[in-house]
């Protein structure tokens, strides 16, 4: 895995929600921004499949934004936030395994057919005799 500590641009902002006077004194809102277009570590291939599948995600400068304020430490929230940008990265460049059919088997189709001749001798049965 890729270490972009280097590449990120962090901001801070007054956080929302709880965490009473702290949060109207202290930035500990983080927002960690990595521009995919001027990155040194990733390659060009890397860099169109991130833009094609974490487009949502990219602003118009294709800037890749995290945001982080769950803890009331900016320390903390950075680390969170770095922490959810190189695990994006990471699982937006796996290569995903192409899937393998396979044949339904022999005893699943037996199966099938038993509780339908089962289901049929039972609505058979409930029909008024000749």
């Amino acid at each position: 895995m890729k270490d972009f500590t280097k590449e990120i641009k962090i901001n801070t902002s007054r956080s929302s929600g709880a965490g009473g006077q702290n949060i109207n004194k202290v930035n500990t809102k983080v927002e960690a921004r990595l521009n995919i277009a001027a990155s040194q570590l990733l390659t060009d291939e890397e860099k169109l499949i991130l833009l094609n599948k974490l487009s949502n995600k990219i602003n118009t400068n294709g800037e890749l934004i995290i945001t982080s304020q769950e803890e009331r430490t900016q320390l903390r929230n950075k680390e969170i936030a770095i922490h959810k940008l190189n695990r994006m990265i990471s699982n937006a460049l796996k290569i995903k395994k192409k899937r393998k059919p396979t044949k339904v088997p022999k005893a699943s189709k037996e199966k099938r057919l038993q509780t339908k001749h089962i289901v049929s001798e039972k609505k058979e049965n409930r029909k008024k005799p000749k």
